[in-house]
């Protein structure tokens, strides 16, 4: 096969279909980058479960002198209560499963309070004695934490055992609602760019038909024809590819790195590691689905 030839032809059908060309290049960089996105986004959730669970502390909450929820009779817990929980966690039965515990009284309970909602009108109505004492447990494992809800839920002079990670799993939920979200666009997206390569392979293939027909006379290979319309499609889609790649860092670097992570510094995100893996992976793709619908439609066209 003559490639000299063959890039010819490609060169030809891309100046006639300009219009067409510049339309595949935008719907599949859009697509492309919507999938990309999603990925790094299932990739930032994942990550941040990892960091927030393993960080999240099961609180033990202690009745107090208002309480008449859980085990509270209105009483706040006595000392032989708070001993009689401390000696749990500390018992051979729950000991194995706590990397450290901490305790937490009123008074550090209110300071904490007020730092944590220094702006808020709340402090002046607040005092020490509406605050629990709790002891704050870190797992080794986190989700383990029903082991310590069981055993300590029933104790005398215990408010509540909250495990923290069921306040982060309606963020997650919400996150994930957000990938998948973003996953169904591109697949959308997809499916329209794959359409309109077909179509315009198919209309490449109408405006040379007598060249087409000429070629055939002279004994030319479906091979040797299929090919220019298939590169026509394959390159047009490999420049979608191309910019949804530098889109896809460009959001990781500039928005991700140098936005995010710099004014949310205690959170793990996603680095251009990630972005090193998601890109080569959106550029096949948008390459593959090119190749393969424009191979479909100019064999369907010629009816090879």
């Amino acid at each position: 096969m003559r490639l000299g030839l063959v890039m010819s032809e490609v060169a030809s059908g891309l100046r006639r279909n300009a219009s067409m060309v510049v339309s595949v290049v935008l719907v599949t960089f859009i697509s492309l980058t919507f999938v990309g996105t999603a990925i790094l986004l299932q990739m930032q959730i994942n990550q941040m479960k990892g960091y927030w669970y393993d960080r999240a502390q099961v609180a033990v909450y202690l009745c107090t002198d208002t309480d008449t929820t859980g085990n509270c009779t209105g009483a706040k817990a006595t000392d032989d209560q708070r001993n009689q929980v401390e000696a749990q966690l500390q018992s051979s039965t729950l000991k194995p499963y706590i990397e450290k515990t901490y305790y937490e009284d009123q008074d550090q309970a209110y300071d904490r309070f007020k730092q944590q909602f220094k702006d808020s009108p709340a402090t002046e109505f607040v005092k020490p004695e509406y605050l629990n004492e709790t002891f704050w447990v870190n797992l080794k494992n986190p989700s383990q934490a029903d082991v310590l809800v069981e055993s300590l839920s029933k104790v005398a002079g215990v408010q509540s055992v909250v495990d923290q990670r069921g306040y982060l799993q309606p963020i997650f939920n919400l996150l994930n609602a957000s990938s998948y979200t973003a996953i169904g666009i591109a697949s959308l997206m997809l499916i329209a760019a794959v359409l309109l390569i077909a179509t315009t392979i198919r209309l490449s293939a109408f405006s040379r038909r007598r060249e087409l027909g000429i070629m055939r006379l002279v004994g030319a290979s479906n091979r040797f024809i299929q090919t220019p319309f298939v590169l026509e499609g394959v390159i047009a889609a490999a420049i979608g590819a191309v910019l949804a790649g530098g889109a896809i860092v460009a959001v990781v670097w500039f928005f991700v790195r140098n936005y995010l992570a710099q004014r949310f510094s205690g959170t793990a995100f996603i680095g251009m590691g990630d972005a090193a893996i998601v890109v080569p992976s959106v550029i096949v793709i948008g390459i593959v689905l090119a190749g393969l619908s424009a191979f479909v439609a100019i064999r369907r066209y010629l009816k090879v």
